[in-house]
């Protein structure tokens, strides 16, 4: 990380766990002014280090309960069919993140759906696609973990 020092470092470590925080807030907790913050954290947006700011939901309190992971093969890996494949599946609300992989399969997508029946309508449009051979999903049966702040 060439373009960033340690006080850069520590604005986003405080960002990641709370993207709400003002300027003056962050400015108060690393002795700085708040316009070298401002510029900090400006600097940071066009360099791409913040991609976007975002509210974490409560899935469950949005009836998305059921979460799967499925992973996918395609028939065949030329640069047609898995860029085709990849523009069509973000397509569909239900998928929350596309991983193309190496291995057995060639993607991993996480699933948010409301249920059983919701995951099966999705199913559905997944089959739809072209030049896939298999699609073997794994449900979630509890969640220890979810954290969205790397370590910095």
């Amino acid at each position: 990380m060439p373009d960033i020092d340690q006080t850069d470092l520590e604005i986003l470590r405080l960002l990641q766990h709370n993207a709400e925080l003002t300027n003056k807030e962050i400015s108060a907790k690393l002795h700085k002014s708040v316009a070298a913050v401002h510029e900090r954290v400006r600097r940071l947006k066009e360099q791409g280090y913040i991609k976007r700011v975002v509210a974490i939901l409560d899935r469950k309190k949005i009836d998305r309960s059921l979460i799967a992971f499925s992973h996918v093969l395609l028939k065949d890996h030329s640069a047609n069919t898995l860029s085709s494949f990849e523009k069509e599946v973000i397509r569909f609300p239900e998928v929350m993140e596309c991983f193309q992989m190496t291995g057995t399969f060639d993607f991993i997508l996480r699933i948010a759906t409301a249920d059983m029946d919701a995951y099966h309508v999705f199913y559905r449009k997944l089959a739809t696609l072209p030049n896939i051979t298999t699609v073997q999903s794994f449900f979630v049966l509890s969640e220890t973990k979810s954290d969205t702040a790397y370590p910095l």
